[in-house]
C-alpha cells in the first residue's frame, strides 16, 4: 500500500504523524511512504531522515494522493477540495466538535478512522492516551505561566514559599489527562484536588499518592465550591467520540477569583466549560469574568518533537494493520480499530459520533463490504 503522510497546516501545529522509525517499519514490509517536502521540520525530523528510512519526499499532492493518509489533525478546510471517495484517512478528527470536517468526510465518500475512538476490550483508548498524557503534563506549567501577574494572572506561584500557602489547582476529571495534570501539579508542590464521579479511579490515585493529590467525589455542589476556592482549574472531561460535557458553568466561572486562570483540555470535544471557546497557540488566551481561559486545541504541538515520538508508537500498528491487511479486513478483524471508523461512503459509523451530530449510525463492516 502506499502512505500519504502531509505536513500540517492547522495553525501552531508542528507535529507529523510518522516518525523515520515508523516509516522503515513501513518500508521493511514492502509499502511504499510519501512524506511532504518539510513535514517533520517543525517536530526537527529533517527530510534526510525519512530518506534514509525508505521514504521518498515529494509534494502535498503526492502525500495526498496515497492510498492512505495518516494526519495529526482533522483536515483544516483548505485540505477539504482533497479528500475522496477511495481515500483512507488515519487521523484525529474530533467529528463532534468539527461537524464541518464530518459533513466534508460524508459528501466525499471518504473512509476515516478516528485516532481518538479506537477502543479496546477493556475501554482504553490506545491512540488518545499519549497525547492525552502529553496534555496533562503540560497543564499545569501552562497554568503556572498564566498565574503570573505579567501574564495576567494573581501573581500566585503553583508551589507557594515557605510559610506562604501554595496555589490551589483543581482537575476535573480523573482520565488519562486529569490523572498527569494532577501528578505534575503536586510534583510542583501545589495544593491539588481532583473530581471524578467513578470512585473507582479516585480510589487508585490515593492509593498512589497517599492523600497528596486529594480527591473527590464529582457533582454540583463540590464542583462549585471547588472552582470558586482554584486559583487553577483545568479541564479534563471526556466522553469518547461525542461532546464534552458542560460540567463547569458561566455562573461557576463568575465566582472565580480575579485573575485566576483556567485551562480546558477538552477544547477539542468542544469544551468542559461553558466559556471556553478553541483558540491557538499564537493567540491562546482571553479573559471572561476576569478568568483567564486557556483553550489551544491542539496543546501537545507546542513539545512537537516529544509528542510525535509519542504518537507514532501509539499508532504505528494500527498503521501497519491497515497497509498489510487494506481497511475492510483489518476492521474485521480488530475489534478496537473498527470502534474507530467514523465515516464510510457516506454514512457515519461511528455510533458516539453519530448522536452527537445528530445523524443515524451505520454498522462499518456493511458498509465497507458493499
Amino acid at each position: 500500500m502506499i502512505v500519504g503522510v502531509p505536513g500540517e497546516v492547522k495553525e501552531g501545529e508542528n507535529r507529523v504523524a510518522l516518525t523515520p522509525d515508523g516509516t522503515r517499519e513501513l518500508t521493511s514490509h514492502g509499502h511504499t511512504v510519501l512524506v511532504e517536502r518539510g513535514a517533520g521540520e517543525g517536530s526537527a525530523i529533517h527530510d534526510r531522515e525519512y530518506r534514509t528510512a525508505g521514504a521518498h519526499i515529494g509534494t502535498g499532492d503526492d502525500a495526498w494522493g496515497a492510498d492512505l493518509v495518516v494526519k495529526v489533525k482533522e483536515p483544516q478546510p483548505e485540505e477539504l477540495a482533497r479528500l475522496r471517495r477511495g481515500l483512507i484517512l488515519f487521523t484525529y478528527l474530533h467529528l463532534a466538535a468539527y461537524p464541518e470536517v464530518a459533513d466534508a468526510l460524508l459528501t466525499s465518500g471518504t473512509t476515516s478512522l478516528a485516532y481518538e475512538t479506537v477502543q479496546l476490550e477493556r475501554g482504553a483508548l490506545p491512540l488518545l492516551a499519549p497525547m492525552s498524557e502529553v496534555a496533562g503534563r503540560m497543564a499545569p506549567q501552562i497554568g503556572a505561566h498564566y498565574l503570573e501577574r505579567e501574564n495576567g494572572g494573581r501573581g500566585v506561584l503553583l508551589g507557594g514559599a515557605p510559610g506562604v500557602r501554595p496555589a490551589r489547582v483543581v482537575v476535573i476529571g480523573a482520565g488519562n489527562v486529569g490523572w498527569n495534570a494532577a501528578w505534575i501539579a503536586q510534583g510542583m508542590e501545589a495544593e491539588v484536588l481532583l473530581l471524578d464521579k467513578d470512585l473507582d479511579r479516585l480510589r487508585v490515585v490515593d492509593q498512589i499518592h497517599r492523600g497528596r493529590i486529594m480527591t473527590l467525589a464529582s457533582n454540583r455542589g463540590s464542583l462549585e465550591r471547588s472552582v470558586a476556592e482554584a486559583d487553577l482549574v483545568i479541564g479534563a472531561v471526556l466522553v469518547p467520540g461525542a461532546r464534552a460535557p458542560q460540567v463547569v458553568t458561566e455562573d461557576m466561572v463568575r465566582a472565580m477569583k480575579k485573575g485566576a486562570a483556567i485551562v480546558d483540555v477538552a477544547v477539542d470535544q468542544g469544551g468542559c466549560v461553558e466559556t471556553t471557546h478553541e483558540t491557538t497557540h499564537a493567540d491562546p488566551v482571553y479573559v471572561v469574568h476576569d478568568v483567564l481561559h486557556y483553550a489551544v486545541g491542539n496543546i501537545p504541538g507546542a513539545v512537537p518533537h516529544t509528542s510525535t515520538y509519542a504518537l507514532t508508537n501509539a499508532t504505528l500498528p494500527f498503521v501497519l494493520e491497515l497497509a498489510e491487511l487494506g481497511v475492510r479486513v483489518a476492521v474485521e478483524r480488530d475489534a478496537a480499530l473498527r470502534a474507530g471508523v467514523s465515516t464510510v461512503a457516506g454514512r457515519v459509523t461511528n455510533a458516539a459520533v453519530a448522536e452527537a451530530l445528530g445523524r443515524t449510525p451505520a454498522d462499518p463492516l456493511t458498509c465497507l463490504a458493499a
